[in-house]
This record gives structure tokens, C-alpha cells and sequence, in this order.
């Protein structure tokens, strides 16, 4: 966690919290960031404005792509929250998680919020993974566990809400100033591409 002077509109300093997305290619990682900053679902990623309020996370957007593999650690590292997405209509995108997992937690240690995300449930005629197998994999890791839809913003906005909660002193926030707290810094690793080219998401 870093922190620097300054403040929100509470004058409390602006606490500031790296979040990297992790999950194999096309499981909609870009494009839940995109939902949720720009409530549109599209392949237009530019830097949102900041927000006057209480905590920043840095969006951290990586490569699904395997060839990309050997860089993610680096982005790891330091991060405060990881976020592990898989399509649920593609069933070894699922099984990937652990590995995902695994890499958070080798840089991270225990010292790392996970959040796993189900992604795409309005492709619920092809689902692959129950719900209930999504809810049993974060239990068996430890981890958080929500679905959502990218396409059609169901969950996006609890997503963050939820990992922001999780945040160390985030215990005592009341909770209906929880959803106004977040200000986005989207970074864009210079060795990764941000979006995903074959993305159908």
C-alpha cells in the first residue's frame, strides 16, 4: 500500500492500491474494465478523468496470451489486489485459475486480495461451469468469488465495490459511501498489449 498527501473531499489522504487482472485470452478481462469505467461495452480503452474520492486502485490489464506469460510476474508483485477472470462457456479457461492463482499468491504471498470472476453469464446456454463449481474452487482457495457479464454490466459495479470493501482499513467505511470511493488510474503495461484482438467478450 502507498499513500500520498493530500485528500479526497473528506481531506482524509488518497490511499492508492494496485489491482491486476489475470485469466487466459478472451475471458473478457478488458472488456470488464471498460464496462465499468465507461458503462459501455465496446474496444474503446482511454484513460478515465479522476474522481474526487477516497482510494485509487491502478487497473493493471494483462495478455491472456501465453507468449506474455514470462512478463506478468513483474505486475504481480507489488499489486494489492488480483483479480482472476475465466469465461464460465470455456471450461479450461477455468481450470486455469489455479494456476493464475498459484502465481499470485508465489510473488503476493498471503498478502493479496483475490477475487475469482465468472465472466460472460449472459452466455448462460453455453455455460460450462456451474455456479456452484465457481462458489467451490474460492472456497477450496481461499478466495473471493462473484459472476458477472461484461456485456450487459451485471455484477461489474459489485465487483469493484466488493474488492474495494476488502481493502485494509476498508472494515469501518459505511457502506453506502463504499460504491463513490474508488477513483480508476488505468495503467497500460508498455510491454503488453491492453486489448485482446480476438477477444469475443
Amino acid at each position: 500500500m502507498s499513500t500520498t498527501t493530500g485528500g479526497g473531499e473528506f481531506g482524509n489522504p488518497l490511499r492508492k492500491f494496485k489491482l491486476v487482472f489475470l485469466g487466459e485470452q478472451s475471458v473478457g478481462k478488458t472488456s470488464l474494465i471498460t464496462r465499468f469505467m465507461y458503462d459501455s461495452f465496446d474496444n474503446t480503452y482511454q484513460v478515465t478523468p479522476a474522481l474526487t474520492v477516497r482510494v485509487r486502485l491502478q487497473l493493471w490489464d494483462t495478455a491472456g496470451q501465453e507468449r506474455f506469460r514470462s512478463l506478468i510476474p513483474s505486475y504481480i508483485r507489488d499489486s494489492t489486489i488480483a483479480v482472476v477472470v475465466y469465461d464460465i462457456t470455456n471450461l479450461n479457461s477455468f481450470q486455469q485459475t489455479s494456476k493464475w492463482i498459484d502465481d499470485v499468491r508465489t510473488e503476493r504471498g498471503s498478502d493479496v486480495i483475490i477475487m475469482l470472476v465468472g465472466n460472460k453469464t449472459d452466455l448462460a446456454d453455453k455455460r460450462q461451469i456451474t455456479t456452484e463449481e465457481g462458489e467451490q474452487r474460492a472456497k477450496e482457495l481461499n478466495v473471493m468469488f462473484i459472476e458477472t457479464s461484461a456485456k450487459t454490466g451485471y455484477n461489474v459495479k459489485q465487483l469493484f465495490r466488493r474488492v474495494a470493501a476488502a481493502l485494509p482499513g476498508m472494515d469501518s467505511t459505511p457502506e453506502k459511501s463504499k460504491e463513490d470511493m474508488i477513483d480508476i488510474k488505468l495503467e497500460k503495461p508498455p510491454e503488453l498489449p491492453v486489448t485482446e484482438s480476438s477477444c469475443s467478450c
